[in-house]
């Protein structure tokens, strides 16, 4: 027997998942002709699925400011709920077709994406053959703004940052050092809070999390900072300050291998240690798949071993 309550719900439904795909590819390009290449679809056919929506809820989701598309308020109430239908629908696709399931994907700032998750997601992968792991690496203001515009799944960050609709968990505990080339006058001293005032830095740009810590620890101790170069990756860094007579400051684990290599040296100071607390970030409404899950699980797990063992491993 037909149960004529259940026929007559499933009759109202006025919108489609094909219409909720459109609507995410637009709110993250801000046009229907972005949101057409993003999706494989033509513009024509993505402006009518946009305007099915709208007409099927009966608002506007976006306010049209020439030719962009911004989210209004109702198109932000709408982003979570509508990323979580598609994912989860996707997720049902997968499990009838012979087609792996959609990439998790990740942001991490550079040097947990640099340093840390290249050994982690390989081995992910390993674990998990049909997994597909998208990773993009920017600094922690970028990270943060690609978690809340829901453009990836999970976000790694450095520095303090934070973000209303976010939930920030602790990771790993990081310290950050200062380097020299090893030829340099300080290489084989314990360098004083004056000669560390008078020297030159090369340090990474504001925005990044190893930026913020960096200005943080030495303003707080050195009379003076001289900064004369700001580079946007550590890898810059690290080439710099080994071809020249400045100093820098980057994470350990940014550092390690260079330092075993005699490429850089870590100086001696008496400044007090410097850490900080790596972190995942989430969306407060996102809803997390299985994927997602398991990779936080493994990631978290990298928490129980030292990090020479963990991210040496590959």
């Amino acid at each position: 027997m037909i149960d004529k309550s259940n026929q007559q719900s499933f009759q109202r439904l006025r919108l489609n998942l094909r219409q909720l795909e459109v609507f995410l590819a637009t709110a993250r390009g801000g046009s229907t002709r972005a949101a057409a290449d993003r999706i494989a679809r033509s513009q024509s056919a993505a402006s009518t699925s946009l305007s099915d929506l709208e007409a099927a809820l009966g608002i506007e989701l976006f306010d049209r400011i020439g030719r962009r598309l911004l989210l209004n308020e109702n198109g932000r109430a709408l982003l979570p709920k509508a990323q979580a239908l598609v994912e989860q629908a996707a997720e049902v696709q997968a499990l009838f077709m012979d087609e792996h399931a959609a990439p998790l994907r990740v942001a991490a700032s550079f040097t947990i994406g640099e340093y840390l998750l290249p050994s982690l997601i390989s081995h992910w992968t390993q674990l998990h053959p049909k997994s597909h792991v998208h990773l993009r690496i920017c600094n922690t203001s970028e990270v943060i703004t690609a978690v809340a515009g829901f453009d990836v799944d999970i976000g790694f960050i450095e520095g303090a940052q934070t973000h209303s609709d976010l939930v920030v968990q602790p990771w790993l505990d990081d310290e950050m050092v200062i380097l020299a080339a090893p030829g340099h006058e300080l290489a084989n001293r314990c360098a004083t809070a004056r000669q560390l005032a008078d020297a030159t830095w090369v340090l990474r740009e504001h925005g990044s999390g190893t930026r913020q810590i960096t200005d943080e620890w030495l303003l707080k101790n050195l009379d003076q900072v001289h900064v004369g170069f700001e580079l946007g990756s550590t890898e810059a860094v690290k080439r710099v300050v080994a071809a020249s007579d400045a100093l820098g400051c980057l994470s350990r684990y940014a550092v390690t291998q260079s330092v075993e290599d005699g490429h850089l040296v870590e100086l001696r100071t008496r400044l007090p240690k410097a850490t900080r607390k790596l972190a995942i970030v989430l969306h407060r409404e996102k809803r997390l798949g299985r994927a997602t899950t398991e990779f936080l699980a493994h990631c978290s797990a990298a928490e129980q071993h030292s990090a020479s063992v963990v991210f040496h491993s590959v």
